[in-house]
C-alpha cells in the first residue's frame, strides 16, 4: 500500500492497486457494508449484472449496488429505484466502442451526442448522477469526483467506496 495525498479531500490517503476491471456487488447486512467479487474482468453482459442486485425492495439500507470497472477506462454503478426500474450511471459515456458501455448507454437511454465529443478526448459522465445520493454521495459531489481528469476509473471507484464507507472491503475483494 502507498501512501499519497487526496486532493479532492484535501488529506493524506492509502492507495491500493487494484484490478484493472472488476464487477463487485457493494450492500449492507448488519449494519456493515459487504463486497462481493461477481467477477476479475468486465466482460460480463448486462443483464448477468442486473441480476446480482436482487430483488426490488429488499430490506437492506441503502439497497445493494453494483459497480463494474471497465480496464480502468470507466465505472458503472447499477442499482434498483422506485418501482424495481434500473438506476444506472457511467463515468464516461464516450467509451461506446466499448460492449458494456454501448449496452449501458443504449439500454438506460443515456443521451449522447456524438458530435460534441471534446477533442482532447475528454468524456464526461452518462445517466443518473443521484444514484449514490441516499448512501451518503449527493450528485454534486459524485459529479465533481467523476469529472477528475487526472484519476482512472478504478481510483474514482476507490474514493467513491472511501467515501461512502466501504473502502477496505473493496480492496480486500479486488486488490492486484
Amino acid at each position: 500500500m502507498i501512501r499519497g495525498y487526496d486532493a479532492l479531500a484535501g488529506s493524506p490517503r492509502r492507495m491500493t492497486a487494484l484490478l484493472p476491471s472488476f464487477a463487485v456487488r457493494v450492500g449492507r447486512a448488519d449494519g456493515r457494508w459487504r463486497c462481493e467479487l461477481l467477477a476479475a474482468d468486465a466482460s460480463d453482459e448486462l443483464p448477468v449484472l442486473e441480476r446480482a442486485l436482487g430483488e426490488p425492495g429488499s430490506a437492506e439500507w441503502p439497497g445493494p449496488f453494483v459497480v463494474v470497472v471497465d480496464s480502468r477506462l470507466y465505472f458503472v454503478v447499477l442499482r434498483h429505484g422506485p418501482g424495481g426500474m434500473v438506476r444506472a450511471l457511467i463515468s464516461d459515456a464516450t467509451f461506446q466502442e466499448w460492449l458494456l458501455a454501448a449496452e449501458v448507454v443504449e439500454r438506460y437511454g443515456i443521451a449522447v451526442d456524438e458530435a460534441s465529443f471534446d477533442e482532447d478526448e475528454e468524456g464526461w459522465p452518462g445517466g443518473d448522477l443521484d444514484v449514490l445520493a441516499d448512501a451518503g454521495l449527493p450528485a454534486e459531489e459524485l459529479g465533481r469526483l467523476v469529472g477528475a481528469d487526472d484519476l482512472w476509473a478504478d481510483e474514482m471507484v476507490l474514493r467513491i467506496a472511501e467515501r461512502i464507507g466501504f473502502g477496505d472491503e473493496l480492496r480486500t475483494v479486488v486488490a492486484a
